[in-house]
């Protein structure tokens, strides 16, 4: 009960209701619609639980949300476990939340579809992505448990239809809490080992708890990047997981993948008995039609010794006759080469290279001799040429010099300078240009006057004219 006189602060009383409701309000039930649904980055889950004359606020925390398969959703109608209590920091009454799930569809099909919706949208379903089976199967790989009766199902399968092939076991368990994480790992060693052709993920019939882990999404994606082609076939042909969806075929059993993993033995003996039945009939037409030609040439060739050494004894005289011609040729050419050697020998250009050496010597000396004629006519020529020169050089200068001292005398009677030394002078303004006249002349403006012997530079204080 409350002290009526007793004065609380805002965080006691909070505490005393938090307190109270807590310790009066048992653990309930409560049926409702979810609204105004929060996912912040802390992974806690806030929403409102509503009916239709009220609502409640609701906290999901992290650490209860392991066991919910399904993603909750504005306006999903959920039934939860709930334990009330007071958010002391708001004053907010509030719902813990222990447990929900779905009403109607069951928290396992409801989280089923989601997934598949989600995966389906993002295209990790679509045919395009679908590897196809080889057609000749060496390994196969198997991940499942190696205590279930599934490996043994394969195992007999294959003995009786392929027994060609070696079977590889990924084991791995196939249910319970982490158990999408072994499988995962299995099929990533299977695939990695690059030793498998095909694989085969497998699992008896069970119920949908017992097949869940074929139904996370870490197990699917895993799947989807699997490099070598993988087939499905989890529980009974009835049965369904995300698995088959993903996987590049779907088997509705672990005994009908290994069928559709490898060829049939039987039908394979059957192709190799037609085809050693065809082979032998095509022996037998190519024997038939190489007999026919060879039965066409001795028809063609009726005694073949005979001829054979007809055209033997025609070989021999042949040879005969190319041997002779040979040695008869070999023999005119000699003589031929004898012949034409005595006539070179009889025109031999060797006299007569010496006798041009010779003339070619006289020849020589008589050119010098006649170019050391002009050589001598030129330099007397050229040392005529070379006074002569000298002479109209010193007459030419000597002419130039007088005309330059008459020019310059000339010059000089004209120049102003001559002007100034009989006491004349020359004025001029700032700008250098020569004063004739006063008009040009203002007061206080700088002039320079030029005499013979220097500039005077002076300042305008009166003008007069005359």
């Amino acid at each position: 009960m409350f002290d009526l006189d007793e004065i609380y602060s805002v965080s006691s009383f909070l505490s005393l209701c938090n307190k109270t409701v807590e310790n009066n309000i048992p653990t309930c039930w409560l049926q409702g619609e979810i609204s105004n649904l929060a996912r912040p980055a802390s992974g806690h889950w806030y929403f409102s639980l509503k009916d239709n004359r009220g609502q409640v606020r609701c906290a999901l925390f992290r650490l209860n949300q392991r066991n919910i398969k399904f993603t909750p959703e504005n306006g999903m109608e959920v039934l939860v476990r709930a334990a009330p209590t007071l958010y002391e920091a708001r004053g907010d009454f509030q719902l813990i939340i222990q447990h929900i799930e779905p009403i109607g569809a069951g928290n396992l099909n409801l989280a089923f579809e989601q997934l598949k919706s989600q995966l389906s949208k993002e295209g990790l379903f679509d045919s395009i992505h679908k590897k196809p089976l080889p057609e000749i199967v060496n390994t196969i790989g198997v991940i499942s448990s190696s205590t279930g009766a599934v490996i043994q199902d394969i195992i007999r399968v294959l003995h009786k239809r392929y027994p060609f092939s070696e079977i590889l076991l990924f084991d791995s368990v196939v249910q319970g809490e982490g158990s999408e994480i072994k499988l995962a790992q299995a099929i990533e060693a299977a695939d990695q080992s690059n030793r498998c052709d095909v694989l085969i993920l497998a699992r008896g019939g069970g119920s949908l708890e017992d097949l869940w882990a074929f139904n996370e999404e870490s197990l699917a994606r895993v799947i989807f990047t699997t490099n070598t082609p993988i087939i499905s076939a989890i529980g009974h042909e009835t049965d369904t997981t995300i698995a088959d969806f993903v996987a590049d075929v779907r088997a509705p059993t672990p005994s009908a993948a290994a069928m559709l993993a490898t060829p049939d033995r039987l039908e394979i003996l059957s192709s190799l008995d037609k085809l050693t039945a065809l082979l032998q009939q095509h022996t037998r037409q190519y024997q038939q039609h190489q007999q026919a030609q060879l039965d066409l040439l001795k028809l063609r060739i009726p005694t073949p010794d005979k001829t054979i050494n007809y055209l033997s004894q025609q070989l021999d005289y042949l040879s005969h006759r190319l041997t002779t011609s040979a040695i008869s040729r070999v023999s005119n050419d000699e003589s031929r080469l004898s012949t034409l050697y005595a006539t070179l020998k009889q025109h031999s250009p060797k006299e007569h290279i010496r006798h041009s050496i010779e003339l070619n010597k006289l020849s020589v000396h008589q050119l010098n001799q006649q170019i050391n004629k002009i050589i001598n006519d030129n330099t007397n020529i050229l040392d005529s040429l070379k006074n002569r020169l000298n002479n109209s050089s010193v007459l030419m200068v000597d002419r130039y010099k007088n005309a330059l001292s008459i020019h310059a005398n000339t010059l000089n009677l004209l120049s102003p300078l001559s002007t100034l030394s009989r006491g004349y002078s020359i004025t001029t303004n700032v700008e250098n240009q020569v004063l004739s006249s006063i008009e040009n002349i203002d007061k206080n403006q700088m002039i320079s006057t030029r005499l013979s012997s220097g500039i005077i530079h002076s300042k305008v204080v009166k003008i007069e004219k005359n």
